[in-house]
């Protein structure tokens, strides 16, 4: 059987050493095929597009300026900003002097922002204008850098990384496939984060299992999104260095604003989208409202077109509406150039897969963990299955721990693509791994006979009733999805009596601001419906038996999962 990887061999042994190759390595090879293709685009102000030729040309000037200023083999660089071309380049840039990328949220507190810089013991800072300002330059780890530029933005203190020059041009820094290549902090829900350093093998491993067999299918014609935060694995992986290793071409956005992101995927016609469900649920609620505003003969037919279309698309492999789609609907999105939607950080309802199924959009949706490098599966177009997030990667065993009388217990993982622990935590990673060396991923879930993965959930989320049935949160809260009077929902157990140590259900709802301003009614009877109808959808002790209305959002990760431990109401 043929795998992806099979064509390293042809670079095996001339363009690297070892099984697998490093980041650098894949740029190299990409900027020989196709250094004339465009690489890396922003629309904001105008269009600007790097073609791969002069991606390499700016990432050796800055990975010169790197090492003039002494960053060396294993030292560490914070890279801090929006979405842009420069943040890429100073990630490329850092692995090109051989140190390593520390990717940091670039919605963290200054306080945060010096507490990790020092923690990993930071030798130089790339960071947006503002966030950079924001540093307190008395503090000794900011002392003790090497220097410091200016991604995005003016600074009047600050060079900007537009304006680095070195006196000589540096060589490459040789690195290896088991060496350190970033340190990707975990945005976590229910708790502080923790740095898991990921090696070029592990990221690299995990690019070419997404695109073997069935799973991802590119090349150097697509042209790929990156809306999601880069600090975050997820997209780093899946969007910008995919592109790299495919010579695809790369548009940046830097704010999940749907008026921006439109124009960002028109213009830059965009073949291949990858989104958070939040993201896809507002998109087909909008798409959906504008529909339903044409009157009742258009919602219908429509709604009819889609419903065959579905039938044909999954029966007979013919999308016979999806032209009719595109200048109609999707167009508006940006989407009538798309190849297919990815999806991860977090299960799509089935309902709304099926629905963007049915407008002729095929849908990957995916699941993984930043300890994971992060993709650990993937739901090929080819055998899709609505309601699971994929087949199991071919180099990845997985195992089902402790399952309970349906299967289900905690996934655990072993593969190349693996971390090896927590940076200076010998504590969080001696906890990370069974007696066998399998990751624990702390989800719950279980494995069909096709080597398909389910999710039901997070361990430290589970709700067990009274009558010891176990409740897994994201069941129920996936459910709340299609509501547009719902814009944040979190389910959770409580006590009814405190001498009984069982739980009931609780849901917390963050109300639609804008859904109340268009609707004059009573908002807590209309989300008292909303609760009636989810409760008739669920067996008995799934029911939620108390509803708690916020006057404010809750506090969301930067790919829009809630802080389930900031939650105090």
């Amino acid at each position: 059987m043929k795998h992806s990887w099979d064509e390293l061999d042809r670079y095996r042994g001339v363009q690297f050493e070892g099984q697998w190759p490093t980041i650098i390595d894949l740029l190299l090879i990409t900027e020989q095929k196709f250094g004339s293709r465009n690489g890396f685009t922003v629309f904001k102000p105008t269009r600007a597009t790097l073609s791969y030729s002069q991606v390499l040309k700016e990432v050796i000037r800055v990975s010169s300026y790197l090492q003039q200023c002494g960053i060396a083999y294993g030292d560490r660089v914070i890279v801090n900003g929006k979405n842009s071309p420069v943040w890429a380049i100073a990630y490329l840039a850092t692995l090109y002097a051989g140190a390593v990328v520390v990717p940091l949220d670039n919605q963290l507190h200054a306080d945060r922002i010096e507490t990790l810089s020092s923690y990993v013991e930071a030798s130089f800072v790339f960071a947006d204008a503002n966030v950079l300002e924001g540093l307190n330059s008395e503090k000794q780890w900011f002392k003790n850098l090497k220097g410091y530029a200016t991604l995005l933005g003016k600074s009047e203190r600050y060079t900007s990384i537009d304006s680095l020059q070195a006196g000589k041009t540096y060589e490459r820094v040789t690195t290896k496939e088991t060496d350190l290549a970033a340190i990707f902090f975990t945005s976590g829900t229910t708790g502080n984060e923790k740095g898991a350093m990921l090696t070029h093998a592990n990221i690299v491993s995990d690019l070419y299992q997404a695109c073997d067999g069935t799973f991802l299918s590119l090349d150097e014609t697509d042209v790929l999104y990156a809306l999601l935060p880069l600090h975050h694995s997820y997209c780093c992986t899946a969007v910008l260095l995919e592109s790299i290793k495919f010579g695809a071409e790369c548009v940046f956005g830097q704010d999940i604003v749907v008026s921006r992101m439109i124009n960002d995927l028109t213009q830059g016609k965009v073949t291949i989208f990858m989104g958070i469900p939040l993201l896809y649920n507002k998109l087909l609620s909008g798409l959906m409202k504008q529909v339903k505003k044409k009157g009742f003969f258009v919602n219908t037919l429509v709604h009819t077109m889609m419903v065959i279309n579905g039938f044909t698309k999954k029966y007979f492999h013919w999308n016979v509406f999806r032209g009719a789609f595109n200048k109609m609907l999707l167009s508006k999105l940006g989407l009538d150039r798309n190849n297919f939607l990815i999806c991860g950080a977090g299960p799509l309802a089935p309902k709304v897969f099926k629905q963007y199924q049915q407008l002729g959009l095929d849908f990957i949706q995916g699941y993984g963990l930043t300890e994971a490098s992060p993709i650990l599966t993937l739901n090929p177009i080819s055998h899709f299955k609505i309601d699971s997030v994929g087949m199991v990667f071919p180099l990845v065993e997985m195992k089902i721990a402790d399952p309970d009388t349906n299967g289900v217990g905690e996934i655990r993982v072993k593969g190349p693509n693996i971390t090896q622990g927590y940076y200076k935590d010998e504590a969080h990673t001696a906890e990370l791994f069974d007696e066998e060396g399998f990751m624990k991923t702390g989800d719950l879930g279980y494995i069909d006979r096709e080597n398909y993965v389910y999710l039901k959930g997070r361990a430290k989320n589970l709700i067990v009733t009274e009558g010891g049935k176990n409740v897994y949160p994201e069941e129920i809260e996936d459910l709340f999805q299609l509501y547009g009077q719902v814009d944040q929902i979190l389910i959770r157990g409580y006590q009814d009596k405190k001498d009984i140590p069982s739980e009931m259900i609780e849901a917390v709802i963050f109300p639609s601001e804008e859904y109340y301003k268009e609707h004059e009614i009573d908002l807590q009877q209309d989300l008292e419906q909303v609760i009636k109808e989810v409760n008739q959808k669920v067996s008995g002790y799934k029911k939620i038996t108390k509803l708690t209305i916020l006057d404010r959002p809750m506090d969301m990760t930067s790919t829009k999962k809630i802080k389930r431990n900031k939650v105090t109401a």
